[in-house]
């Protein structure tokens, strides 16, 4: 329902087809949010360099994610490419299928508790569509407290659906990790770490024991520059104290 889409795709727009026939010099696929129009990939939009055996790339009935190059709505041509889709791009947009697929889900459960007929769930997702490409981002600045529901869609709805939401995506976190190295020569050194480090443990930040004075710490966060500024506060603060008792300190960030 929320990924399918009227008319044809945007030139240089990322679009996920299955392979119908495979020529040798060519690829005929169906876009399979667009109607299910057909689109065509030449064998030098395939891949970069010779290619020897074009099934090596592509066989009949996979689904692929390709790059529209060029349409031609009179003649109903899409042309698309394989070849001009990056590892990152293909990630990112197989991984916006799984978000939408989530908010259809959600609209569909959130329409049945509520006794919505399709017919107005539609009308609540084209009034959606007009302010956000896909549904799931208007979920999320939902949680995220970047608008309310009530400036998108009727307020009729828009309250339930809201708290709907909430209660059921929570916020998206990022995550610093890093790794800490410890040790202090007082008999009782081991204590004191653990004291130092559980006052700095807290909601945001996790430390874990790892062995051989060595810890884990995981900050997370609602957006980058706030998890970065915890981790330096956090770490400033151990090696501040690990320097006042005379103690070895290291740290490592992680990827």
């Amino acid at each position: 329902m929320l990924l399918n889409k009227k008319g044809f795709p945007d030139e240089d727009s990322l679009v996920l087809v299955t392979v119908t026939k495979v020529n040798p010099n060519s690829v005929f696929c169906v876009l399979d949010h667009h109607e299910k129009r057909t689109g065509l990939i030449h064998i030098s939009e395939i891949s970069p360099g010779r290619i020897r055996n074009i099934r090596d790339y592509v066989v009949e009935g996979k689904r692929i994610v390709c790059k529209v190059l060029r349409v031609d709505k009179e003649r109903g041509h899409i042309d698309l490419s394989l070849r001009r889709v990056t590892e990152i791009q293909k990630r990112n947009f197989n991984e916006g299928i799984k978000q939408e697929q989530k908010a259809e889900k959600l609209m569909l459960k959130f329409a049945e508790q509520n006794k919505i007929s399709k017919i107005d769930l539609n009308k609540v997702v084209e009034k959606i569509a007009k302010e956000y490409e896909f549904v799931f981002d208007f979920f999320s600045d939902l949680v995220e407290n970047n608008i309310k529901a009530s400036e998108v869609i009727d307020s009729s709805i828009a309250d339930k659906l809201e708290e709907f939401v909430k209660e059921k995506i929570q916020p998206e976190k990022v995550q610093i990790k890093g790794k800490l190295k410890l040790s202090l020569f007082q008999s009782d050194g081991v204590e004191l770490i653990k004291d130092l480090l559980s006052d700095v443990a807290d909601d945001s930040t996790k430390i874990t024991y790892l062995g051989s004075g060595t810890y884990s710490l995981l900050v997370e966060s609602k957006d980058f520059k706030d998890a970065e500024k915890i981790i330096k506060q956090k770490v400033d603060k151990i090696e501040e104290l690990m320097e006042k008792d005379k103690g070895v300190f290291a740290f490592e960030r992680q990827e």
